[in-house]
């Protein structure tokens, strides 16, 4: 008979997971999240009259994406409120997470002795661990849509071309910036458009998916060691301050090291941005002529208080700042000046993300793409 004190409190724990479906995670996760994003208002569905106005917008916005990408999309769009975009984010992000989960359980027993509490303690993270990653994905998931306005600030592939925008996250930043709604919706809905035509591709997907394979290991290495958070959560005063703070779970989270994974994810990621974001600029300037007060804002917002994009894309491995964002800045700009925005069309295939090497080389990857048997 086991002398150990945790010993009876682990069996519970144990038999309580164990009645758990596969997905407990998933819906702890989701109950976390859309909790976070309700906030203290309540997250209010948005106004008729501005969901109206961004549909009106968005007849006009989906010609100008189909002329200057050549590729011909509807002009459907959804506005949504911050539970919304949580419970769409999470469900994209599901399916690439499996990795970060598997991980939790590698080398870790199936069974352990009741007097070795270093065992004991293995097995709770073995059995507990996606349930924790659950919580951590919630809290992500829920603070990422606090100021995001929509998928399209994080580029992972897409289940199908679905659109949509938080309505009151861009009226509260045409507010705070003292711009108008309209050129706020003529470019989100620009990014948008654009955003779901590219990370909705078979093949563009197929290649993020593999580069993301290596990435989000890394991601979940880089994390806080699970056993540690797990032994400090014994201590009822902590868990009671982790569910009270869901945002302290976004404290572990953190970019991995530069490693050949990283610089790979990171130069597909940070064109992909700065390819929406260009044409996104370059849409909008078609339509309401030249709006720099409005680029230097999104600038700043991109830059400033973002911990919950920052949080969701290291999950990921990726990293929202650094000097490949520069790169890929330049990246686009030299294309784009030299060969117009249609030569992106390369990101809607297999073989178009741009790799670490030609993230510094853009004429290499132009010569790549146009001299693909996929051309």
């Amino acid at each position: 008979m086991s002398t150990d004190p945790f010993s009876g409190m682990f069996g519970d724990i144990f038999n309580l997971l164990g009645q758990q479906g596969p997905d407990a995670w998933f819906q702890t996760a989701t109950q976390l999240g859309l909790n976070i994003a309700r906030g203290e208002d309540g997250d209010p569905n948005p106004q008729p009259s501005e969901r109206q106005r961004l549909e009106e917008l968005a007849v006009l916005v989906s010609r100008h994406v189909d002329s200057a990408l050549g590729v011909a999309g509807d002009a459907s769009i959804t506005g949504v409120n911050r539970s919304a975009l949580t419970s769409a984010a999470l469900n994209q992000w599901k399916p690439l997470i499996a990795p970060m989960l598997d991980h939790l359980a590698l080398g870790l027993p199936s069974d352990a002795d009741p007097d070795n509490e270093a065992a004991m303690m293995s097995q709770l993270a073995a059995t507990i661990g996606p349930l924790f990653t659950g919580f951590q994905m919630g809290s992500v998931a829920g603070h990422f849509s606090e100021r995001a306005w929509s998928l399209a600030v994080l580029p992972l592939p897409r289940l199908d071309a679905t659109r949509m925008l938080v309505v009151n996250n861009l009226t509260s930043f045409a507010e705070a910036w003292s711009l108008e709604h309209d050129e706020v919706y003529v470019f989100a809905l620009a990014q948008e458009f654009v955003a779901a035509l590219v990370l909705s591709q078979p093949g563009t997907g197929d290649a993020l998916r593999a580069l993301l394979i290596d990435a989000v290991r890394e991601a979940s290495a880089a994390q806080s060691n699970l056993i540690d958070r797990l032994q400090s959560m014994i201590n009822p005063e902590d868990l009671n301050e982790l569910m009270s703070n869901p945002a302290a779970l976004l404290d572990g989270i953190e970019v991995p090291e530069e490693s050949d994974a990283t610089r790979a994810i990171n130069a597909a990621a940070s064109v992909l941005l700065a390819f929406f974001d260009r044409a996104a600029n370059d849409i909008t300037e078609s339509i309401l002529g030249p709006r720099p007060a409005l680029a230097e804002a999104y600038a700043r917002h991109r830059r400033s208080d973002a911990r919950g994009e920052d949080s969701a894309s290291a999950l990921f491995g990726i990293a929202t700042q650094g000097p490949h964002h520069d790169a890929a800045k330049r990246f686009v700009n030299t294309l784009t000046e030299a060969h117009g925005l249609a030569v992106f069309d390369a990101l809607l295939r297999v073989d178009g993300l741009p790799s670490a090497h030609e993230l510094d080389a853009p004429e290499q990857w132009y010569e790549r793409v146009t001299n693909s048997p996929l051309a």
